[in-house]
């Protein structure tokens, strides 16, 4: 059993949740108290101990109260060459008074009984999902409807911080129509130095034919205790690609599942963990194919320094229905330290007979040859190393198709191996 109880952590925040969907917030709750917080032996949270460093790092377990946002605050947290639309959050509520609102696509706050939403997130799942949908509020309705284009990408761009209370609650549901094309941009901001706990909930239902990215960077600083579901329903013919890119945190739990529903759709997860000092990530993946001819792409990179740790368990599951799957998932780490620890495994259920699908990891340093190579031919060391290492992760920077989020990562990771290249 956990030594965190949930009357002495979470049950103020419940007790204090809005009064709106009712039902769901009651079915929330029930997951919650039957599945309690994740005991230290837990097999799902084996490698990270989020229970243990909450008791240690958070005292004020109140939902974080909003808190003002300038324009300028706003205009400065722009990637450079920036052009899209911009709807903004603080501390998890959405603030359409300093959002922009995007021509043909309706958007909402979810304060109102809706029963569509937590029919794709699976409460039961995870027992922070459940909190989050027994606790959440001010979360945000996105739909684009059937055969809209949105040609520049919208940018969910909240600011964090601790403030009469250490709990930030977003949920975003996102709704894209048949034969629909968004690109979407997930970014938050951290003010201040004193830690807080994120529990957010992303809901992503794609429609046939619809076209969906999804670009994500975790880049709050090293106070930042998260833990994220994300769950997408893909339908035939359709096509999401999700690039998760994690640079620093002190505990984050990424639970990211694709639900492939349709024939001849396509399902993609890519991501980069680039972590130093004693940052520690963790990438849970689920893929369920569930139906003939679909297609899904995995892969993850790490490169971990000083004491920072990663954790990648990926899962894919072929029903026996599921006839002529292509699944392809691989998980690549390079450790610059000998403090640094990774934990990996990847894993296949197949069920049907007439599939292609693969799966490995590789755990290793960086190749001395390569680099005294480049060293012989008068390339100093740091930028040797540097070459080497974003040649390593270029296989997914080439899967992000927004130029200027690109170079906003690239110029991150030249940051973080201290060479430009």
């Amino acid at each position: 059993m956990s030594t965190l109880t949930t009357q002495d952590t979470f049950e103020a925040l419940l007790e204090s949740a809005p009064q709106n969907f009712s039902e769901l917030r009651a079915a929330g709750k029930a997951i919650y108290h039957s599945l309690g917080l994740p005991a230290a032996k837990e097999e799902e949270y084996k490698f990270t101990a989020i229970t243990k460093k909450l008791e240690k790092t958070i005292s004020d377990f109140r939902a974080a109260s909003p808190f003002s946002i300038s324009e300028n605050q706003i205009k400065e947290s722009l990637f450079k060459g920036f052009d899209g639309h911009v709807l903004v959050f603080s501390n998890g509520k959405f603030l359409p008074e300093l959002s922009q609102s995007i021509e043909g696509i309706e958007i909402s706050t979810l304060d109102i009984e809706v029963a569509e939403v937590g029919s794709i997130a699976k409460a039961e799942k995870d027992v922070f999902a459940a909190l989050n949908q027994a606790s959440f509020a001010g979360g945000i309705s996105i739909k684009v409807p059937k055969k809209v284009q949105v040609e520049k990408p919208i940018l969910l761009l909240s600011f964090n911080q601790a403030n009469e209370g250490q709990v930030i609650i977003p949920r975003y549901w996102i709704e894209v129509g048949d034969f629909a094309e968004v690109t979407f941009m997930d970014q938050s901001i951290a003010l201040g130095e004193s830690p807080y706990f994120v529990n957010k909930v992303v809901e992503v239902k794609g429609g046939i034919n619809s076209q969906i990215n999804y670009f994500r960077l975790q880049d709050e600083g090293n106070q930042v205790l998260e833990v994220s579901n994300i769950e997408t329903d893909v339908q035939a013919d359709a096509r999401f690609t999700s690039v998760n890119i994690s640079v620093s945190g002190d505990m984050v739990r990424n639970n990211l599942s694709l639900n492939l529903l349709g024939s001849n759709c396509e399902g993609n997860m890519y991501g980069i963990y680039l972590l130093n000092g004693k940052s520690h990530v963790d990438n849970h993946t689920n893929v369920d194919h569930t139906i003939p001819h679909a297609e899904s792409n995995e892969l993850y990179k790490g490169i971990f320094d000083g004491q920072s740790r990663g954790v990648f368990n990926g899962k894919i599951f072929v029903r026996q229905d599921a006839q002529k799957t292509n699944a392809f998932q691989q998980n690549n780490n390079v450790l610059l330290s000998e403090d640094a620890i990774v934990n990996t495994k990847p894993q296949l259920e197949i069920w049907a007979d007439d599939v292609k699908c693969s799966h490995g990891c590789t755990v290793g340093q960086l190749d001395e040859e390569a680099l005294f190579y480049l060293q012989a031919r008068g390339i100093d060391k740091t930028l040797a190393k540097g070459l080497l290492l974003y040649a390593f992760v270029g296989e997914v920077l080439e899967k992000i198709e927004d130029e200027s989020f690109k170079n906003h990562v690239v110029e991150l990771i030249q940051k973080r191996l201290g060479s430009k290249f």
